[in-house]
């Protein structure tokens, strides 16, 4: 299994443990806070790289 997989499995498995935990717009705000916070700690030569190799996979 692929280093991606195993992080999107256990992304899953711990959304559906805040879900049933917490209420819905607790969850929202932290299945898309998250990773736009990790986006925007970037410096832009990474923010820069990371969209590069991103629309390399999309045309993959």
């Amino acid at each position: 299994m692929s280093k991606s997989a195993k992080i999107a499995i256990g992304g899953v498995a711990v959304g559906l443990f805040l879900w049933l935990w917490l209420p819905w717009w607790a969850v929202f705000l932290i299945v898309v806070g998250v990773p736009t916070a990790a986006y925007l700690t970037l410096d832009p030569s990474q923010r820069r790289r990371l969209r590069r190799v991103a629309s390399k996979e999309i045309g993959r």
